[in-house]
């Protein structure tokens, strides 16, 4: 596609504001046909504040790029630069130890992070409303439970970048409008990037978007551009 071809000599530099960035990242799998290359030569660049959408279709690399930002996937060549926090996919349940209990993840990932393990636990008790359940094995629980004490892991740790790999719609009205909340009105200065399909929170929430087609990427800044672009995908 002619509008990929244009990709051009990247970012300019920052000045020094804190970013994440990607630079030459390919990601390539065996598979039944061969090698596949999901990822090839993806690079750009976000600041402290920006807030970035993964657009494409399904199998277009979206939830590797997170995997890879998160440092969770090791790409095949290029690297990843961050001179701020950044966070694990957002409601990552593999993260999520199940012989532990609510409370031992918390701790853990208190100790983890530096943070205060009783902040971070009472953070977690009030955002999932798991009361006493939150004493008992997490395999235990159900795909919804586990659901809420990954999003409350997720935002008891302070971190300038999220990660958010489509989990916008999890769980019932309420429980999606406190993870709302927490990520768009309680962060306001927080830098995000996420893999997304619904072109109204890109609208309303996002300044950038990388367009995925067919491993190859471009940065676009006009929203209304390039969501009309992936509506052609």
């Amino acid at each position: 596609m002619n509008w990929l071809s244009s990709w051009g000599n990247g970012p300019a530099e920052l000045g020094g504001v804190p970013c994440i960035e990607a630079r030459d990242i390919v990601q390539e799998y065996e598979s039944t046909t061969g090698r596949r290359r999901v990822l090839d030569g993806i690079s750009f660049r976000v600041r402290r504040g920006e807030r970035m959408a993964l657009l494409g279709r399904n199998g277009a690399g979206k939830s590797t790029l997170i995997r890879i930002l998160a440092g969770i996937l090791q790409p095949t060549s290029g690297e990843v630069h961050a001179d701020m926090s950044v966070s694990w996919p957002l409601a990552l349940l593999a993260g999520v130890e199940g012989n532990m209990s609510g409370y031992d993840n918390a701790r853990f990932i208190a100790r983890l992070y530096g943070a205060d393990v009783d902040e971070v636990f009472d953070f977690v008790a009030s955002f999932t409303e798991l009361g006493r359940r939150l004493h008992d094995p997490v395999r235990h629980y159900s795909t919804g439970m586990r659901m809420r004490l990954a999003f409350a892991l997720s935002f008891a740790i302070d971190f300038d970048c999220l990660l958010i790999d489509e989990a916008l719609a999890a769980g019932d009205a309420r429980f999606q409008r406190k993870c709302h909340e927490q990520i768009f009105d309680r962060r306001p200065d927080r830098t995000l990037i996420m893999a997304i399909h619904g072109a109204e929170y890109v609208r309303q929430y996002c300044n950038c978007a990388l367009v995925l087609d067919y491993g190859r990427g471009r940065v676009f800044h006009d929203i209304e551009f390039a969501t009309s672009i992936y509506a052609t995908l």
